[in-house]
């Protein structure tokens, strides 16, 4: 039946829209791992610095 098409597609429409706003807002939420301040403030000793 092609008249029940606009709701196949509306029906998709606000999948699409849900599936968004769910992403964006655990995005928001679900910060990354984030470093101890006293690990960024000193430089690795360990790394070795590569002359040719």
């Amino acid at each position: 039946m092609p008249q029940m098409a606009p709701l196949l597609w509306l029906y998709l429409y606000f999948f699409f829209l849900m599936s968004l706003i769910l992403v964006l807002i655990l995005n928001f939420y679900i910060k990354p791992f984030e470093l101890m301040p006293s690990m960024l403030s000193t430089p690795k000793i360990s790394q070795k610095i590569w002359k040719l």
